[in-house]
């Protein structure tokens, strides 16, 4: 994996950008962008931030590659909604209230993919197409009733459609969800209940498998919205391209805790591997809190338990092509920002605020990583 990064002082904006580049093949790039000024009102940052993808994206660096997703950790989802670039475009567009904790009011992340042909569906539904594959982004799914198991129900239905449309199922294509919570104490467990019920209608058990998943705490531009999710699907593959990654040494199983979520997912193509894992705790193989209100020990056996998981993938932290940190306490940033930048300086990253599914964990973290691979697999 290549890393660069760009500063541009006009815009007081920090870009960290991941380029994956295969000889002879797609390039992918994953970018984290964050203004560095928090001195400026909201309309001006938001301003800052478009232009800094705009400009990006027409660079030479990019080399013309389509956006195909872009996620905004804003401040205050609901006052902020009106800044948000609503031209239109076929990118998915993520909106999640994740205040970034360096002080301003919003960052993104942005994947982009050369050669590649983006479409919407005209249902919500972003499609990247390729030769042999449809890689299918579904955001901002949510139904605002006051009650989030009647709203996971929702949301599922609705994205079982939307897979159904394109000849999908959840248990065949569906390969990483983000879950959002808002009061994720108090509004967790019946997301979770609904979740499961889901997935045993669908056939998503401990016999056969689950789905990489984040379920943190997070709001939308809805305030009555106490459930948000975002899905990433992709048609055209094959099970035999697809594993589910454990690091039993170090993790337990989620079901045996109550949970229904893989610790990690890849996916094998010709010459690359995708690799999803999923939010990871500071948690050991019995399914315990590691180092119980110690943020230092617990970034570090956070980070230890992602580099299990990816030693499972064949990888190394060095493949990790964008990285998202989620802190409950706010006071902890400076500590695990110094931590990152001492180990991990290059690595497009962003720390937000958004509590863990559990109190006791005092941090989360998520990460794609690509790396090279050969495959007789399409």
């Amino acid at each position: 994996m290549e890393y660069i990064n760009i500063g541009w002082d006009d815009l007081s904006v920090n870009i960290n950008l991941s380029c994956f580049l295969p000889e002879g093949g797609v390039a992918e790039y994953h970018a984290i962008i964050e203004l560095n000024n928090n001195y400026r009102n909201a309309e001006i940052q938001y301003r800052d931030i478009e232009a800094a993808l705009e400009r990006l994206q027409q660079s030479d660096i990019l080399d013309s590659s389509a956006l195909v997703l872009k996620r905004y950790f804003v401040s205050d989802a609901v006052n902020q909604s009106q800044f948000l670039n609503r031209k239109n475009e076929d990118a998915a567009v993520s909106v999640v209230q994740q205040p970034p904790l360096n002080g301003t009011k919003v960052s993104v992340w942005a994947y982009f993919v050369a050669d590649s042909g983006i479409y919407t569906d005209g249902y919500g539904t972003t499609v990247l197409s390729r030769p042999h594959f449809k890689h299918i982004y579904n955001t901002q799914l949510q139904k605002s009733l006051k009650d989030e198991y009647a709203e996971t129900e929702c949301i599922f239905n609705t994205y079982l459609e939307s897979l159904y449309l394109h000849g999908c199922t959840l248990k065949d294509n569906c390969i990483r969800t983000w879950i959002y919570v808002q009061g994720v104490d108090v509004h967790y467990s019946d997301m979770v209940k609904a979740r499961i019920a889901c997935f045993n209608r669908e056939d998503l058990n401990k016999e056969t498998h689950y789905i990489a998943s984040t379920g943190i705490e997070g709001r939308y531009t809805d305030a009555q919205t106490l459930v948000l999710m975002d899905a990433y699907a992709v048609k055209g593959i094959s099970q035999e391209q697809i594993k589910y990654l454990h690091a039993s040494t170090h993790l337990n199983p989620t079901h045996e805790y109550g949970v229904t979520f893989e610790r990690g997912t890849t996916v094998d193509y010709g010459d690359r591997r995708h690799i999803f894992i999923s939010g990871t705790a500071s948690i050991d193989n019995k399914g315990e809190i590691v180092h119980l209100t110690n943020i230092e020990k617990q970034v570090e056996r956070t980070i230890e338990n992602i580099e299990v998981l990816l030693a499972e993938a064949d990888a190394v932290m060095n493949d990790i092509s964008k990285m998202i940190v989620y802190l409950r306490d706010t006071a902890d940033y400076q500590i695990v920002s110094d931590y990152l930048d001492k180990y991990y300086k290059e690595l497009p990253k962003v720390i937000v605020w958004a509590p863990v599914c559990r109190p006791g964990w005092l941090i989360e973290i998520e990460c794609i990583a690509i790396k090279k691979n050969r495959s007789e697999l399409v």
